[in-house]
């Protein structure tokens, strides 16, 4: 998952600890498996679905109301473009899976791009998966007059470590662009040992640097010089030297896609135009 930088991604994810001293589920640590059932069949352990591959877990409030409507619609049009990117995609809500099958006719017919819904939305009537993730809290389980789950994103590596979350109210609906940009951030991170900044791949034109990439703070002088030669250092008035830019487009595997905006119409109008254009990137991560 990462690449040979010996003081790059793996040493800079050993900063999160794996488990949680006090039940709380924060970054770094291994998701929790559970079984449920969905909407393409039961599962025995959601790790054991997730296998080697990215997960997204995007939770909705509650069937038939209206932002989540439009989320899973947008969230569907964006799905063959994370199967690209081998991330696996499941959403869940506090409803039962009969529910879930009944509101999916709403979903595509509400949708103006005639989609079509492939990935399984769990049923947690009990709350119990929405506990166990933070989502509600424990006191709450039982009592069904109460709020919904928040609108989350739990975005998990090959690991089963948890790499973000986003929580969100129930009146806001999110933004897949978003989503798919730090999906893109995030592989990028693991497989060559580099952080985004702002605001990327918009960021650092005024310096003829944009779509550039940190190197981690891990990553030595020393492997920082035999990986990424040719570094830029920022200087700011306290000389210290930890802005180090290096240009995306020189990471192997970005295959000649930059990382600029892109206002490209999409050929298959089943699927929106994406604002980045952006490649997948080898595991080797070779300087060019």
């Amino acid at each position: 998952m990462s690449c040979a930088v010996p003081s790059g991604s793996e040493a800079y994810g050993k900063l999160y600890p794996e488990n949680s001293s006090d039940g709380v589920l924060r970054l770094g640590n291994l998701v929790p498996d559970f079984s449920c059932d969905t909407t393409q069949g039961k599962w025995t352990s959601f790790h054991e679905w997730l296998g080697t591959s990215w997960g997204i877990l995007f939770s909705h409030p509650a069937d038939f109301t209206p932002v989540c409507t439009t989320e899973i619609g947008r969230l569907a049009l964006k799905y063959k473009w994370l199967t690209e990117r081998d991330v696996k995609v499941a959403t869940i809500s506090v409803d039962a899976v009969d529910s879930h099958n009944a509101w999916l006719k709403d979903v595509v017919a509400h949708c103006e791009n005639k989609v079509t819904v492939d990935f399984p939305i769990i049923g947690d009537a009990d709350r119990k998966i929405s506990v166990l993730y933070g989502m509600i809290d424990p006191s709450n389980i039982d009592d069904s007059g109460l709020p919904l789950t928040t609108r989350a994103v739990f975005i998990i590596d090959p690991a089963k470590k948890l790499k973000l979350t986003l929580n969100y109210p129930a009146s806001v609906g999110r933004n897949m662009e978003e989503i798919c940009r730090v999906i893109e951030a995030l592989q990028l991170s693991a497989k060559c040992s580099v952080a985004t900044p702002a605001n990327w791949p918009n960021n650092h034109e005024s310096i003829g640097m944009k779509g550039s990439v940190f190197l981690l703070p891990t990553v030595t002088d020393a492997d920082a010089e035999e990986h990424f030669p040719g570094y830029k250092t920022c200087e700011v008035p306290s000389s210290k030297k930890y802005l180090r830019l290096f240009p995306a487009e020189k990471l192997k595997g970005a295959e000649g896609k930059s990382f600029t905006d892109s206002t490209e119409k999409a050929k298959d109008e089943s699927e929106p135009a994406l604002r980045l254009k952006v490649g997948s990137f080898d595991a080797k991560c070779v300087i060019a």
